[in-house]
């Protein structure tokens, strides 16, 4: 997420509309990639990625107090951008914990 905020401020003169649109299929990948062992951790590490990302662009000025401000200002205002990415991070982790336990509980194929 630091890498699509370095190029939402690059490109996009740090637009925060179009880091949450490079949010979402980051969200999305993220669940798609991580292992099957560690599916409950995508869901949690979204939101964490998407606060990191966002700080450099976030906009605030001014020292710590003021980089703090930002950064807490441009999280509740793209807050549907969070929540969305996050849904969609847990909603393909449970499609692949389904699938891995349906494939569990099928019986092995005799093949002939």
């Amino acid at each position: 997420m630091v890498v699509a905020a370095g190029i939402a401020w690059l490109l996009f003169g740090s637009s925060l509309f179009a880091y949450g649109l490079l949010f979402l299929p980051v969200a999305a990948a993220t669940a798609l990639w991580v292992r099957p062992a560690d599916l409950v951790t995508a869901p949690i590490s979204v939101p964490i990625a998407f606060a990191v990302g966002v700080w450099p662009i976030s906009g605030g000025s001014g020292g710590f107090g003021g980089q703090l401000m930002g950064l807490v200002s441009a999280l509740s205002l793209h807050a549907g951008w969070l929540y969305a990415g996050t849904l969609a991070a847990a909603l393909i982790a449970v499609v692949r914990k389904a699938v891995d336990i349906g494939k569990r509980r099928l019986p092995p194929r005799r093949t002939a």
